[in-house]
């Protein structure tokens, strides 16, 4: 029978982790499907899913990365609805017929619930607050305030499909991706409580971005709000809300970037003050001080003076 819910799961050397987060996805009332996509792992990843015929499994033949294997599985999913759960995370108890029944009662395109942060080594579980409702989806995936997390969401399979991983930006997928689906203008419904588990550890893809790996962040961050600031400037749609919400995200953008790269990191404050020229600088204390009193280019090569006097990598 076809499943009423895909839950697509990318992994690579996660066997530590992987069968918790299958495990997460098990005991549904409605029909589920889980898929595994294996990106080339050289643990024992593949030989444990051969033990499970249950588990729709494919294996790459080379690693090309998470959002291929994404993809992979969002083509093999046969469900109504998809739900993406990465290999080191797991879902809430309950939450898959929760969010199906949701989305089902408001033919919603997505549903989205909180997402809470969850420390490996201690257990320790951080509640954020409930998703939702917004008035504008778009100005909170801009970073207006906190959007949740894409594996605490519910999509439907028709609306995904239009909105590829995109390998080119696969430091920086998951934004560009639930950017991409505001364009869309999606029914949204919410569902209290918890979706998710976002699993904090040491070998975390996101706490591992140093050196040239962070450059390429920043670039694939800026590129992609230059790609839906332009689109949305296309359509007349920059709302002073949007403006609002991108501004303070290129302002902590362009500090990092400044670590490196001081001359484009004062390029994105340059855009800044384009698209708002009344910009207020959020920075408090000496931080702020210095900002304000001797400007963006002054205060970065304090900062980094500072850096380099106590040894802090970049």
């Amino acid at each position: 029978m076809t499943p009423d819910v895909s839950i697509v799961i990318p992994t690579y050397n996660r066997l530590w982790s992987l069968p918790r987060a299958i495990d997460s996805c098990r005991n549904t009332t409605c029909k589920t499907e889980i898929i595994v996509v294996d990106d080339c792992s050289t643990d024992d990843t593949w030989e444990w899913l051969q033990r499970h015929p249950e588990i729709i499994s494919y294996r790459h033949s080379i690693n090309w990365g998470q959002t291929w294997a994404i993809n992979k599985g969002t083509d093999l999913a046969t469900g109504k609805y998809i739900k993406i759960l990465g290999s080191d995370d797991f879902l809430a108890p309950g939450i898959i017929d929760a969010q199906f029944q949701e989305a089902e009662s408001t033919m919603a395109d997505i549903v989205i619930s909180r997402c809470d942060a969850y420390e490996e080594e201690t257990g320790k579980i951080t509640v954020n607050p409930d998703a939702g409702p917004w008035e504008d989806f778009m100005a909170v995936q801009l970073g207006r305030s906190y959007g949740s997390h894409i594996i605490a969401m519910m999509f439907k399979t028709e609306l995904l499909r239009k909105v590829p991983h995109r390998p080119d930006y696969s430091l920086r997928d998951d934004r560009l991706v639930m950017l991409e689906l505001a364009l869309h203008y999606p029914k949204i419904a919410y569902h209290k409580g918890c979706g998710a588990y976002w699993v904090h550890h040491k070998d975390q893809m996101q706490g591992n971005y140093h050196g040239m790996k962070s450059v390429v962040a920043n670039w694939q961050h800026l590129n992609i709000f230059k790609k839906i600031i332009g689109e949305l400037q296309k359509r007349k749609e920059l709302t002073p809300q949007r403006i609002d919400a991108v501004c303070d995200n290129l302002w902590n953008l362009a500090h990092w970037v400044a670590k490196t790269h001081l001359k484009e990191g004062q390029d994105i404050v340059k855009w800044i003050y384009q698209l708002k020229p009344n910009f207020k600088i959020p920075n408090s204390g000496l931080q702020g001080l210095l900002f304000n009193n001797l400007g963006f280019k002054s205060t970065e090569k304090i900062l980094r003076l500072r850096r380099t006097l106590l040894g802090i990598e970049s």
